[in-house]
């Protein structure tokens, strides 16, 4: 037997790290659900006001188009790109004017490789902002709509670019085992991130100005230490500048978690149902959601690493992509290739956990608040002001839905009621 290769310890060290996210997920995401009887999502569902699904339900249809339009040419952009020596020609080109030095190609090549795939989905970005424009969702203009998008694009680049130098410097630096310290960097970036983006790229986006005193924000004070959840403050994001949408969420760790609630949310809802959405919030923050998804995210984050070190033996995946290796900055394309092609894979699984973890926090709503009239008249709030489905085709449920139903919420706030568990 000879002896043991980075490559064997690589494959090894993979089906380790597969076989953990399996066992951590099946041991902390809610796999039952509380009972949301279907007979309820039907009585619900005729309740609503046959315009206003007629209005909803239009609106999504208006939106499919371009949404999947996008999805598909984004992932043909990517394959071209990835799986054909395009990809690496315009890495070779980004470099050429810095004497074809590797972070040059590494950071410019890769910028440009996303760049091309997002200019070619720009007009489809636009056909769906002029659609929840017409249906009275963003309030905002063509120019404050270009400005955000430029934001996006520039925080996207700088972490892009960061994440790009790290990997390949890594390669440089351990051409045998770059995967190894590749994998416990792609976890510890998903680990800052999760810190990070609350704190510093949250106000890129919105203003939070501090919630004035009043009976509101001692309620929802006194509903999370009522919890046991830490909260540092009560925050009013201005969203009323871009969209008519409601929503609350609570945001950060430890010390920087706080309860951040629309400003739309308080013109368009009655303060009992602020708190019952504070009170779903509450339920992701006491049971710990964000740190299971940030486990799951830096497990899932290192495994990729490991798999991408694996594909690049493959030869001829190699030659399609005009490459001669993985830690080769001309193999970016290929990498977002792959990338695209697992995320699109595995966005059906990343919903079903999803909707498993928002149930989970409706119940804990219903528990904390005890209310189940007002849940229900929150959940009909939300639907209506958001437009949202409130019964989407199960094809698109099962594919993209990461909460569930309006008129599940609505079963399962019932059922509570009637006191079933």
């Amino acid at each position: 037997m000879g002896p043991v290769t980075p490559r064997m310890w690589a494959a090894g060290t993979l089906a380790v790290l597969v076989a953990g996210l399996v066992v951590y997920a099946a041991v902390v995401v809610p796999w039952h659900r509380p009972p949301a009887p279907r007979a309820d999502q039907i009585a619900a569902l005729k309740e609503f006001p046959a315009g206003q699904l007629a209005r909803a339900r239009a609106f999504h249809e208006a939106l499919r188009p371009a949404g999947y339009a996008s999805m598909a040419i984004g992932l043909v952009g990517a394959l071209l790109l990835g799986l054909t020596p395009l990809g690496a020609r315009l890495v070779t080109l980004a470099g050429r004017p810095f004497g074809g030095h590797w972070i040059a190609q590494a950071v410019l090549g890769g910028l440009i490789v996303v760049l091309v795939v997002e200019v070619v989905t720009l007009p489809l970005a636009a056909w769906r902002h002029r659609v929840v424009v017409e249906y009275g969702i963003s309030t905002q203009t063509w120019g404050a709509w270009a400005v955000d998008l430029v934001k996006s694009y520039a925080v996207g680049a700088v972490i892009g670019g960061l994440a790009l130098l790290g990997f390949f410097a890594v390669t440089r630096a351990a051409p045998r085992w770059w995967w190894a310290f590749g994998a416990a960097g792609a976890a510890l970036v998903v680990v800052l991130l999760s810190f990070v983006l609350p704190v510093v790229v949250e106000p890129i986006f919105n203003k939070f100005t501090p919630m004035a005193d009043g009976p509101l924000r001692t309620e929802l004070m006194q509903l999370a230490a009522r919890d046991g959840v830490p909260v540092k403050d009560v925050l009013v994001a201005d969203a009323s500048r871009r969209t008519r949408a409601v929503n609350a969420y609570v945001s950060g760790f430890g010390p920087t978690r706080r309860i951040v609630v629309y400003d739309t949310m308080l013109t368009e809802a009655t303060p009992d149902e602020v708190v019952s959405v504070a009170a779903h919030e509450l339920g992701h923050a006491e049971r710990g959601d964000v740190l299971t998804g940030t486990i799951i995210g830096a497990l899932g984050a290192a495994a990729a690493v490991i798999a991408l070190y694996l594909l690049g033996s493959l030869g001829w995946l190699l030659r399609w992509a005009g490459t001669d290796s993985m830690g080769d900055p001309r193999a970016i394309a290929l990498l977002i290739a792959l990338v695209t092609i697992a995320g699109l894979a595995g966005g059906p699984v990343q919903a079903l956990v999803s909707r498993r973890i928002e149930s989970r926090a409706d119940a804990h709503a219903l528990e904390l608040t005890g209310d189940a009239a007002t849940f229900e008249a929150m959940q009909r709030r939300l639907g209506t002001v958001n437009l949202s489905d409130p019964d989407p085709p199960a094809w698109e449920y099962v594919m993209s839905a990461s909460h569930p139903s309006t008129v599940e919420r609505i079963a399962a706030a019932r059922a509570y009621a009637r006191g079933e568990r």
